[in-house]
């Protein structure tokens, strides 16, 4: 089953509550939060703060996307503004399986991020503690960047070895996901899109409408 998850660093900031209703009424699954410091990736955004209003106003399971140094300093604020996964890029996080372990003992579901140039090695050790892996298409800060190919190759070999251990994790793809990427990326195992702005907040026709044209897309795949 695929998911939708509209990347909320691309909505509008002058009328958000107005936008994640429309989001919520248009059927997406969840919503993706980046969370960056200036320091990992050259932008800052939002905070838990922001979370913490969103989540009084929706139903939908709450992502927040940790690009941030020492992530692990910081994620009781985000369990307390109510979030339901984290995702932390496993390049940052100084005690990564203490991290896991003290989020998913709260009640959260945990994922680890994957820069491109980062190898899919880091997690032979650890991704049975995982709930989600998300592969950057990306380099992660930017919005605007395109696609790297080469990451449908990790989409790939990460899928297998999921499936070789017969694991329940999901794989997120974020970065660039729209019309184009997404029959690749849904192909190579990809089962969690990140919609930005090339995929839903850039694109003519209202929410719901898009968000039915890339379902019919996924499901012509089978």
């Amino acid at each position: 089953m695929i998911k939708i998850s509209p990347s909320i660093m691309c909505a509008n900031f002058s009328c958000l509550g107005k936008e994640i209703d429309e989001l919520e009424q248009a059927g997406a699954d969840l919503l993706h939060f980046d969370i960056c410091d200036g320091h990992f990736v050259p932008i800052m955004t939002m905070g838990p703060l922001v979370i913490s209003s969103i989540r009084k106003i929706t139903r939908l399971p709450i992502e927040a996307h940790l690009q941030i140094l020492e992530p692990e300093k910081q994620i009781d604020y985000f369990i307390d503004a109510g979030v339901n996964l984290i995702l932390i890029h496993i390049e940052t996080c100084n005690a990564i399986f203490r991290t896991i372990r003290k989020i998913k003992s709260k009640g959260i579901k945990v994922g680890i991020s994957l820069n491109p140039i980062t190898p899919i090695s880091y997690l032979e050790n650890i991704i049975n503690e995982l709930d989600v892996v998300l592969i950057m298409t990306v380099d992660a800060g930017l919005v605007g960047q395109p696609f790297i190919y080469n990451s449908l190759r990790k989409i790939e070999q990460v899928r297998k070895m999921i499936d070789s251990s017969h694991l329940k994790v999901e794989i997120e793809v974020d970065g660039c996901i729209n019309y184009n990427t997404i029959p690749k990326v849904v192909r190579a195992g990809a089962n969690i899109l990140v919609l930005g702005t090339s995929g839903l907040f850039g694109v003519k026709g209202n929410r719901e409408s898009i968000l039915k044209e890339i379902r019919k897309i996924v499901m012509e795949l089978k």
